[in-house]
């Protein structure tokens, strides 16, 4: 039977977070009480950003002990008492970051761990050192830290996350929903009432191969016999947010999103003259590309729409708004296949 330990460690960028980085995790969790996992990197890499490392890690193994480190929280551990206060350079010699893992782990995590999980040539060093830092093990009283190698020769994953960084769509079957979520481009489409945005959400969807998110405010809108509350506004921000997450975890690519919590302050604000500080948080939700629909045809009432004076006044809003709010857009005309196109041309699509 394989080693038992009391603590196991992981340590790695997770830039991203992929599948051969959960099959050492899951490894250190097969033979550890507590998994203690330790992410930083130095430069940052676009698209791994700490928060969204955060969130990886708490998707991914949510029962692990986890650390995200950053210049900011070295400054707040460390800047009054001497300690390191700026994180080790990627290309710095190995005998750095096991020094600089290893004050981690005693003081700021207060912990020693009894293995060291890898795939990498390093980990023996990198054991051997624990070993000399941690006290107990270094005055005989507890064994020495041990380095337990899983698949080194990367064989059950075969992939790196440079590899990924450059083409995470290509790869996306090394990443797990919660990851690749990430790197799905959200599609917003705003535009006034009858300027055929829910047509062209799921024209768009079709075409990319992806899906859509339908405008949830006109489904409680409904559900409510057309007489929306203040409260109903900011639960339907909430509700169309969360749509779009668990949307994502399906999506490829693109994520084609018919209006967004912008809609719903809209609202907000022309039926009640105010809005909750959440909603107006929500609202700056970032997309990419932000489509705007023209009203450049006959106004249709469905009977869950208002007046067409309505629509216009919507327009304008958002035109304004996404100017003040400096939020690049393309505005797309004429019929569903003239509107894609404008889109592919103006290469937002890409």
């Amino acid at each position: 039977m394989s080693a038992r330990f009391r603590t196991g460690l992981v340590v790695g960028k997770f830039c991203p977070l992929h599948r051969g980085h959960e099959y050492v995790l899951n490894h250190a969790r097969a033979r550890c009480e507590e998994v203690v996992v330790i992410s930083y990197t130095r430069p940052e890499l676009a698209g791994c950003e700490p928060e969204r490392r955060e969130a990886w890690l708490a998707a991914c193994c949510p029962w692990a002990r986890r650390l995200v480190v950053t210049p900011e929280r070295l400054r707040a551990w460390w800047g009054a008492t001497g300690g390191p206060v700026e994180l080790p350079e990627n290309s710095e010699p190995d005998d750095v970051h096991r020094q600089f893992v290893g004050r981690l782990c005693l003081e700021v995590l207060r912990c020693e761990v009894d293995a060291v999980f890898t795939s990498e040539a390093y980990g023996e060093g990198f054991a051997a050192e624990l070993t000399r830092l941690f006290p107990s093990r270094r005055s005989g009283h507890a064994p020495p830290v041990v380095h337990v190698a899983v698949d080194p020769a990367r064989a059950a994953v075969p992939v790196s996350g440079e590899a990924l960084r450059r083409d995470p769509h290509g790869l996306r079957h090394f990443l797990s929903p919660a990851v690749y979520a990430s790197f799905v481009r959200r599609v917003a489409l705003l535009g006034g009432e009858s300027t055929g945005k829910s047509t062209l959400a799921l024209a768009l969807a079709e075409r990319l191969g992806t899906v859509a998110v339908p405008e949830y405010g006109r489904e409680r809108w409904q559900a409510r016999g057309g007489r929306l509350v203040y409260e109903d506004l900011l639960e339907i921000a909430r509700e169309h947010v969360a749509r779009e997450e668990a949307a994502a975890l399906r999506a490829v690519r693109f994520l084609i999103c018919d209006t967004t919590p912008l809609t719903t302050l809209f609202y907000s604000r022309h039926l009640f003259g105010r809005a909750e500080p959440e909603l107006e948080r929500l609202a700056q939700r970032a997309y990419d590309p932000v489509v705007l629909c023209a009203a450049d045809f006959p106004f249709v009432q469905d009977g869950t729409r208002s007046e067409e004076t309505l629509r216009d006044l919507q327009q304008s809003w958002y035109r304004a708004e996404l100017v003040r709010r400096g939020v690049a857009h393309t505005e797309v005309r004429g019929g569903v296949e003239e509107r894609i196109d404008t889109l592919h041309k103006a290469g937002v699509l890409s």
